[in-house]
């Protein structure tokens, strides 16, 4: 679900559960302004909105929650934003019956201008009422450059005043902590003279769902509807979103009522049906993962996200790099930095090569056997062909070249795969390889059925601390444990060799491992 929930109509988690409400109550009382923050389609305003309606219904102060996302349009054209916010407020107050300005905000604008304007209008209104006022501002971080920086500087200008003269608390709400407001204009310099609100006294995170809180939705629709979620199946939808609020959603609405068989409340939804739905929203690339897919192009972005992707051990990110991709929750906020879930991670290497994929002339059909099973072998072989001729026009064209060799095989397979199977992948900072896993259904078996092929890449760089007989010794020993884990006969480990100057007759070759009885085909490229 998009936008804000209606408890009424919408399954939910209630918003002020999900904070901790006596520490934001106690800030309140005690006149402090501070920043909720948290990644897109979170809960954040449903959250504020939840809080403006306890606040109203008590005796001590008056709350209006307004959004300034109005003022984003405006771009840096200050005039322009600051009117359309003074209006977008004055409406939300008196849909809550205060009428002040309403009537007063255009005349304090004509009389104070853009740069005064805001703060005028809170001192006047906060003087006309003497209950206290409460303000809370969502989409703080949609404006930018001067407008942003007008903005806070407004709110941070008649602190002093509060409350008889300003409101008693602020609360602003947006993706980024409080920190970054200072860090960009709209044209992507930097903003001087410090932190332009820091009278900000906290910055509190609201988190994802918890894994129990996320049952505790599916289980009202259970209580809803009468269909039930396998154990499987609510195992798969916390390991795959991680409580991520829109993924939770958007995975159950698509398993329980978009797809038809889903709809039959008598069937129960099975891990299956999860899987079917997660392929089905990454292909759609809703607004939500195309979002996340946009900021793949931020060279801040790029500098934390690739040696995720290429499993490099020596990132050369800032802390602010990283602060900023944690909080628009594509990576975890844990150590060492990893994309934040597995939907998230299988959407950045798909969109990162899918023009590369698109362009493929490749079928599945070419690679099943006759008994329909995958002849992994014969798809490597043709992998190993393509790279030698292909690989590096395309590893000039991605901008994520550190993890070039790693998207291009998977865009390769994932052409391939997408035929009948699915591939699991696993990468992450420090850990020196990707880990592909290929599942392919076996034969016309039961469709729980599968084969596992285990696919672990690593890059040999000549010179850098191993030799290529080194770096492939590592491989073996983690592509075995690799096989274990997932439970796998045969394994497949590629070396890719970037060693500048080689010629490709050294780097290619094919070589067949037997250890402990289990075979791992070593792939040089």
């Amino acid at each position: 679900m998009e936008g804000s929930i209606r408890p009424e109509d919408h399954y939910h988690v209630p918003p002020l559960e999900r904070v901790d409400l006596d520490h934001i109550l106690d800030m309140i009382r005690n006149k402090r302004y501070f920043v909720l923050h948290a990644p897109r389609q979170t809960g954040k305003t449903s959250a504020l909105i939840a809080l403006c309606d306890l606040l109203n219904r008590g005796s001590d102060f008056r709350c209006v929650h307004t959004n300034v996302e109005i003022g984003q349009a405006a771009r840096e054209d200050t005039a322009r934003a600051i009117r359309a916010i003074l209006s977008r407020l004055a409406s939300r107050a008196r849909l809550l019956g205060d009428e002040f300005l309403h009537n007063a905000w255009p005349d304090i604008l004509a009389e104070s201008g853009p740069d005064d304007a805001l703060s005028e209008a809170l001192t006047s209104w906060s003087l006309a009422d003497p209950k206290p006022l409460v303000l809370l501002v969502d989409e703080i971080d949609s404006l930018v450059g001067d407008t942003l920086l007008s903005v806070l500087r407004q709110l941070r200008a008649g602190y002093e005043q509060r409350p008889e003269g300003f409101p008693q608390s602020v609360v602003l709400c947006g993706v980024r902590d409080i920190q970054d407001y200072r860090i960009r204009s709209g044209s992507g310099e930097m903003i001087a003279g410090g932190s332009p609100f820091n009278v900000a006294a906290r910055s509190l995170r609201l988190g994802e769902f918890t894994e129990a809180e996320t049952r505790a939705l599916l289980a009202q629709h259970t209580v809803e509807t009468g269909q039930l979620f396998t154990p499987e199946a609510l195992d798969l939808v916390w390991t795959q979103t991680q409580g991520q609020p829109w993924l939770v959603n958007a995975l159950c609405a698509d398993a329980c009522f978009d797809n038809a068989a889903g709809r039959d409340r008598s069937r129960a939804v099975t891990a299956a049906a999860v899987l079917d739905a997660r392929e089905r929203l990454i292909l759609s690339r809703r607004t939500h993962l195309d979002q996340l897919a946009h900021k793949l192009e931020e060279e801040r972005v790029r500098r934390v996200v690739e040696p995720i992707l290429s499993g490099d051990d020596e990132p050369r990110y800032h802390l602010h790099d990283l602060d900023y991709v944690r909080d628009l929750g594509l990576v975890a906020r844990d150590s060492p930095p990893r994309i934040a879930n597995p939907i998230y991670a299988e959407v950045v290497p798909r969109e990162l090569g899918y023009v590369l994929q698109d362009s493929l002339d490749q079928d599945a059909a070419w690679y099943v056997d006759a008994g329909g099973g995958l002849d992994v072998d014969k798809l490597l072989t043709a992998f190993q062909s393509f790279f030698r001729v292909h690989s590096e026009h395309w590893l000039e064209r991605f901008e994520y070249r550190e993890a070039g060799p790693q998207l291009v095989l998977q865009a390769f397979l994932q052409r391939v795969i997408n035929g009948g199977g699915r591939i699991e992948r696993e990468y992450g900072l420090g850990r020196g390889r990707t880990d592909l896993l290929i599942l392919w259904p076996e034969g016309d078996g039961p469709s729980d059925l599968w084969s596992k092929f285990v696919v672990e890449c690593k890059v040999f760089h000549e010179g850098k601390r191993q030799s290529l007989e080194g770096t492939i010794g590592k491989g073996l020993e983690q592509t075995l444990r690799y096989m274990d884990r997932c439970g796998s006969e045969v394994g497949h480990l590629i070396v890719f060799d970037r060693t500048e100057g080689k010629r490709w007759q050294e780097k290619v070759f094919r070589r067949a491992v037997r250890r402990d009885g289990r075979m791992v085909i070593v792939w040089g490229m």
